[in-house]
């Protein structure tokens, strides 16, 4: 993805002024969150990038992407009913908050490494993937990667649609993904029946989003899905000590009351589509 403006981070800001302090002319600096490195000119009180000036930026805060806005460096954020922002990690890809839920693990690895892991555990290879919360793209991204023939993404929120826009890790046009604005809950209904050959399920909590934890919902996702399909389904890992509930237990009985057959993996469940109703 070509970005058009510099993103900015505080830790990136303080290179910057450490660099102009020190009295250097340049510095060789990440603009796009890790995913590539360039050199930008520094002058009094500004620095240069890709032939345009810049002030140097002040009063940053951590745990927050910044862009330039044509007067002053600004978040990327928006508010559309929630606050949704593209959150910076140590690892490059960034995560995003709604509302300052954070929606994609960080803690001990990288979100698009996180999702390469649990793609892989569909085997996409060659198959039609169906992608039913596509987020920042992360999940898209691995299977292509892993050579998916073809990828079948859904987002409902527009905002997070906007993120992909500016977030340099996101997919860029590929003729093989599909993404399509609109709620999986209600889409699938329209969906054509073994359509799919993997399936790829990374809802928001429970709590926030009951109806993509439902029977109903996970029916019509035996519906869309050939026997022998794979699915993963992130379902985090709640306590249950705390909550009392077993959220991935009782997700793991609705999945097989709809036809699959399935266990706890890592932060969710892995499952297959039945060939045959069991008994």
């Amino acid at each position: 993805m070509s970005l058009v403006c510099p993103l900015l981070t505080r830790a990136v800001a303080s290179q910057l002024h450490a660099a102009s302090a020190a009295g250097a002319t340049s510095l060789d600096c990440s603009f796009d969150l890790g995913r590539t490195r360039e050199r930008v000119a520094l002058v009094a009180g500004a620095w240069e990038w890709r032939g345009t000036r810049f002030p140097l930026p002040e009063g940053l805060r951590d745990r927050t992407v910044y862009t330039w806005s044509g007067g002053a460096f600004e978040p990327v954020a928006r508010f559309s009913g929630a606050l949704i922002k593209l959150v910076p990690t140590d690892w490059g890809p960034p995560t995003f908050e709604i509302d300052g839920i954070k929606m994609l693990p960080t803690a001990r690895v990288s979100p698009l490494e996180d999702a390469r892991r649990k793609v892989a555990l569909v085997q996409p290879r060659g198959r039609r993937v169906l992608d039913t919360c596509g987020g920042l793209g992360y999940f898209a991204v691995a299977a292509l990667e892993a050579g998916a023939a073809k990828v079948d993404s859904f987002e409902k929120n527009p905002d997070v649609l906007w993120l992909r826009t500016v977030n340099p890790w996101s997919p860029p046009p590929d003729p093989g993904l599909t993404v399509t604005q609109a709620d999986i809950a209600e889409a699938i209904r329209s969906l054509p029946s073994r359509a799919f050959e993997a399936a790829l399920h990374d809802p928001p909590r429970f709590g926030i989003a009951g109806e993509l934890y439902s029977q109903a919902f996970y029916d019509e996702l035996a519906r869309v899905l050939v026997p022998r399909a794979r699915l993963f389904h992130y379902t985090g890992t709640p306590n249950k000590l705390t909550s009392g509930r077993d959220v991935p237990g009782e997700v793991l009985r609705r999945l097989e009351r709809a036809g699959f057959d399935g266990r706890r993996e890592g932060d969710g469940l892995l499952a297959v589509r039945r060939s045959a109703p069991r008994g």
